[in-house]
């Protein structure tokens, strides 16, 4: 049975073996993920300005997601967009993924979220069938 929960700092390694898993546009670095952007991800799930929730199944860390929540003027609240969702390849199509969506929508409802987007390239037919619909193209500028 798959369980979800906030991720933890003890769950450093596991997720970054999944990230290094998940990444295509950028190379995870180690020092930097233990140094700076783990702890900060931590910090701003502890301070409700993200979501960051892992499944779990028999002690293991199978899949993880990762959710920012912004302030906007244009929707008249918060929303949280999902910024990393990716799951054990061998798990995959068995509904974690579903799972971790479903736990961010109850997140959001909770926090009187007014909507929760996700920019994706690869995975709408996975959102679209977890009632999300596209609105937007979604531009990147890369400050390297």
């Amino acid at each position: 049975m798959t369980m979800i929960r906030d991720a933890t700092p003890s769950d450093a390694d596991d997720i970054y073996r999944l990230l290094s898993g998940f990444v295509t546009s950028y190379r995870p670095d180690r020092v930097v993920f233990d140094d700076a952007a783990f702890p900060r991800i931590i910090e701003a799930a502890s301070d409700g300005s993200a979501e960051f929730l892992v499944a779990e199944q028999d002690s293991c860390v199978v899949g993880y997601l990762l959710a920012v929540r912004m302030p906007t003027l244009f929707a008249g609240g918060t929303i949280l967009e999902l910024l990393e969702l990716t799951v054990a390849e061998p798990l995959r199509g068995r509904g974690t993924g579903s799972a971790l969506i479903r736990a961010a929508q109850a997140r959001a409802r909770e926090a009187k979220d007014v909507e929760v987007t996700v920019p994706t390239r690869r995975a709408a037919d996975f959102y679209r069938a977890l009632g999300f619909h596209e609105t937007a193209v979604h531009l990147t500028w890369s400050t390297a």
